[in-house]
């Protein structure tokens, strides 16, 4: 049995004050275990961004408990958030969120540039930018590319540094259908390969059902959690 990397405790987020507050989550809670590819599921305006934000300690709860790896995230001062933050958790944005100024491998080897290693595993680059097919632009930035191919650049930028818990956004949103099953297949293969935990927040249930497991959200209430068969 897999250890709970992820424990969440009556979360709550509001925004606002006194008639113009809005509960965005209310008393959620849920456990993920490490290695787990879950999906967040719900409609627009349902809280499935702001649950991912709270996670990925870029916003902070009104309310309520984010442990990850038995570390209270609700705890942390800025500095100690942040240096938590670059270690264990990887991003991918629905703006893709990539660094104009540098080409697309410094964009996807900025991570580990930023964590302090000194040597970049190159090869390791290599493959895993051929496998997004975004190897041959290598050179190019990202006002250069597409959508897609941005979308691509910001998945292989969180993979490369093999965090514990990959947080993305609506990751397949500007792909293709050609291109959505082989991002979806790469997160699977890696959430298996290097025991990574995926939380992905999407609006498609055909991408859900490619998880292991649901969690659905509706008006900010943890509506159900389902597993996948």
């Amino acid at each position: 049995m897999e250890k709970t990397i992820i424990e969440v405790k009556d979360l709550c987020k509001e925004y606002g004050s006194h008639e113009n507050k809005v509960e965005a989550l209310s008393n959620i809670s849920f456990d993920i275990k490490k290695g787990e590819f879950v999906a967040v599921v719900g409609t627009s305006g349902s809280g499935k961004s702001t649950l991912l934000n709270l996670l990925g300690g870029l916003d902070v709860p009104t309310s309520g408990k984010i442990k990850i790896a038995d570390k209270d995230m609700t705890a942390l001062k800025n500095d100690k958030l942040t240096r938590f933050r670059s270690k264990h958790i990887g991003f991918v944005f629905q703006n893709y969120s990539l660094i104009p100024v540098l080409n697309v491998y410094d964009n996807v080897v900025l991570g580990a540039t930023i964590n302090g290693k000194c040597k970049i595993d190159h090869e390791k680059a290599k493959s895993l930018m051929e496998s997004l097919q975004i190897w041959n632009k290598r050179k190019n930035y990202p006002n250069e590319l597409s959508g897609g191919q941005q979308q691509r650049v910001a998945i292989a930028r969180a993979l490369f540094v093999e965090p514990d818990i990959i947080l993305a956004d609506e990751p397949t949103g500007n792909l293709d259908q050609k291109n959505t099953l082989e991002v979806m297949k790469l997160l699977g293969e890696c959430s298996k390969k290097y025991n990574q935990t995926i939380i992905m927040v999407t609006h498609e249930n055909d991408m859900a059902a490619k998880c292991d497991r649901q969690i659905r959200i509706s008006d900010g209430k943890l509506e159900e959690v389902t597993a996948n068969v």
